[in-house]
């Protein structure tokens, strides 16, 4: 059997001067995760040069884990254009964002000492109690601010919380990045966060029109010719983004379902959870497109991330840039075009 040239494996070249993007190009060319690697850093670069709507699903303790100002860098260089997050990333951005730190520590650590000295663990990683209790009634004291005879969607209430910390605080967090590129956040499962936490505390009577949420992502992928997801992670905000594609077509709008995806996760697909769900189950269900270019990188995404966007941060140094973007009118509707 002949095999074609551009097949070959080939062994990885040590150059000491070489920067991250050529590292990851070259890596395509080896096999297992350091190809799925190379393989996303491609697919990423390729949504960047079509005109393509790039969602980006936030799942896991990626803020607490260091990741704050790095998702700041992807929307302010528009190298995502709509997020989708659990409540615990956005609150735990709200947090630092007033000027609160997450510590270092043993994943080891006595737990119930932790306890008596008033701080919470995140595998190994601390926050101080009295400071998450102060973004707590700050977060609560900013809904009560709003009009309690209306429902919010979600990406309403995201977008005025980071103009609120756009006017009070300095330290750009992911909230107010999103602010000020406008770009839209949505959170689908506020409850199950501090946020909930928050707005339960001082039974703030704020409520959010989640179905409204579901018809907007079916609009922003209605209306955008071509779509693209990547997958930190997959919790909700993953399936919240693949559901938009069937949503669309179900409220009779044709829909070719996302050309370009990439995942980073470390759950596998045989336990049936969706966070592990490969992108070829998706295409059974009409959410990702039967061509698409896709990519599945089983890493954590501590690691891949900083490399993928260190590599996009150079090829943007480089001249790489989008052409046109969408860009956004945010109210109490939400609509875009490409410029």
């Amino acid at each position: 059997m002949s095999m074609r040239k551009e097949l070959v494996v080939k062994p990885f070249l040590i150059q000491p001067r070489e920067d991250i993007r050529s590292v990851l190009s070259k890596m395509e060319n080896a096999s297992f995760q350091a190809r799925n690697l190379g393989s996303a850093f491609r697919v990423w670069k390729q949504m960047l040069r079509e005109e393509t709507f790039i969602f980006m699903g936030l799942a896991g303790a990626m803020i607490p884990a260091g990741m704050r100002r790095l998702l700041c860098y992807l929307i302010q260089h528009r190298l995502i254009d709509c997020l989708v997050s659990t409540g615990a990333n956005l609150f735990h951005d709200c947090y630092e964002s007033l000027g609160r730190v997450h510590f270092q520590c043993s994943p080891l650590t006595n737990d119930i000492e932790l306890k008596k000295r008033g701080m919470s663990r995140v595998y190994d990683t601390l926050v101080l109690d009295k400071d998450f209790k102060k973004t707590d009634h700050f977060t609560s004291q900013f809904a009560e601010s709003l009009k309690p005879d209306r429902l919010y969607t979600t990406r309403e209430f995201f977008y005025l919380l980071g103009e609120k910390l756009s006017l009070e605080v300095k330290e750009k967090g992911i909230l107010i990045s999103a602010y000020e590129a406008k770009i839209p956040v949505y959170c689908p499962a506020p409850g199950d966060s501090s946020v909930g936490i928050a707005l339960a505390i001082k039974k703030t009577h704020i409520g959010f029109d989640l179905i409204k949420d579901v018809e907007e992502m079916a609009f922003l992928v209605s209306k955008a010719k071509l779509t693209g997801v990547i997958y930190i992670g997959g919790g909700t905000p993953k399936n919240f983004i693949q559901q938009a594609q069937v949503t669309a077509s179900l409220k009779g709008v044709h829909t070719h379902g996302h050309k370009y995806a990439v995942q980073i996760t470390t759950d596998s697909p045989y336990w049936g959870g969706l966070s592990g769900c490969s992108f070829e189950e998706g295409q059974s269900w009409g959410k990702i497109a039967p061509k698409a270019e896709k990519v599945t990188l089983h890493c954590d995404a501590t690691i891949a991330l900083p490399l993928l966007a260190t590599g996009l941060a150079q090829e943007i140094e480089e001249g790489l840039k989008r052409d046109r973007v969408p860009v956004f009118e945010q109210g109490k509707e939400i609509t875009f075009s490409f410029k």
